[in-house]
């Protein structure tokens, strides 16, 4: 008895009567078997590159990224290391001298110090007193700045940024002499010969001001960086809703520029000990009556000035986990309010 199976290829799909049951058919795409009127694919198995191979081929980038890790095992990881290891001993930094295992001991004899107050307090004063030569006053210059063009916007920006090349020593240097008594400054408020530098309820405020007038190039330059990435379509649909210019500022230009605005602040805050720490250095020594001090020049004055490297050690791990707890907690909030809906 014959029976007809219709099969349909893949090229014509025509009809094409099959033979007796049983009867197998070869039709459609090559490779595709029709048995019994039943379509038999055939198995692909994808052939996987041994181990070794695939691990070859894992290994470029981290070699890219290796001198990197190297330097950074090196320069950083280490001295940490090494810093919480010898905040438990106690030694000169001589190399004759042993050390001597003290445990905690050093930690609390730096809770004890009065000095650790005073240079804290004055941390923060500097942080404080930089924040709006760091973010208010750089937004406000690089907004204006923007608005200019061609050539003029060029030469004001170096004009701003110059402060900022300029070593800080060699700045130090030139302030000494400008606040000294028979200086210009003196000259030129008529305060006859006041001593800037030596006062106690000056020498901070001349030590801040200096350390604004460096980094006020480097804060417009990075704003106006953040400007150039906001685009000029949000600024121009506003105008055409009506917005004037402070509204499109206010709503538009400063929300978008919140992620430039919150590094300038995480930079204040952990470098602007490190911003005033030569100026410190080179005008007032800490002085007078440790009312320019911060926790950088304290941590310097433990280990290089009175060669406690135990008691120094112990300072620069507990200036390292406060500064980390803040930076932590201002990157969490940089993530948090630096969206912004396109």
């Amino acid at each position: 008895m014959f029976v007809e199976v219709a099969v349909s290829t893949a090229a014509t799909g025509t009809a094409i009567p099959a033979g007796t049951a049983g009867t197998a058919v070869l039709a459609g795409t090559a490779g595709t078997a029709l048995v019994d009127g039943a379509v038999s694919r055939p198995r692909v198995s994808a052939v996987r590159p041994p181990l070794a191979r695939r691990m070859l081929a894992a290994v470029p980038p981290y070699l890219y990224l290796l001198p990197g890790m190297i330097s950074l095992a090196l320069w950083t990881y280490k001295p940490i290391i090494e810093a919480v290891q010898l905040s438990f001993y106690r030694w000169n930094l001589l190399p004759t001298s042993p050390r001597i295992y003290v445990g905690l001991e050093n930690y609390q004899r730096l809770f004890t110090i009065p000095q650790l107050r005073d240079a804290a307090m004055n941390t923060l004063w500097y942080v404080l007193g930089l924040v709006p030569f760091a973010i208010i006053l750089p937004t406000a210059v690089a907004l204006v700045v923007r608005d200019l063009s061609g050539r003029s916007r060029t030469v004001y920006r170096a004009l701003i940024f110059l402060p900022m090349l300029v070593a800080p020593v060699a700045a130090a240097a030139v302030w000494r002499w400008l606040l000294d008594p028979s200086g210009l400054v003196n000259h030129a408020l008529g305060l006859g010969a006041f001593n800037w530098l030596r006062e106690e309820s000056t020498a901070l405020f001349s030590i801040l001001m200096i350390c604004a007038w460096q980094i006020l190039g480097f804060a417009v330059l990075v704003i106006s960086a953040g400007l150039t990435g906001i685009s000029a379509d949000y600024t121009e649909a506003a105008e055409m809703d009506g917005a004037s210019r402070w509204q499109t500022t206010r709503w538009v230009t400063l929300p978008m520029l919140r992620s430039t605005l919150l590094f300038m602040l995480l930079m204040t805050v952990l470098l602007s000990a490190q911003w005033t720490f030569p100026l410190i250095d080179v005008l007032t020594q800490g002085g007078p009556v440790d009312s320019t001090t911060n926790v950088y020049y304290l941590l310097w004055e433990f280990g290089f000035r009175s060669l406690d490297s135990g008691l120094a050690s112990a300072a620069g791990v507990v200036f390292f986990l406060a500064f980390a707890v803040v930076a932590a907690a201002l990157v969490k909030l940089a993530d948090h309010y630096s969206f912004a809906d396109n």
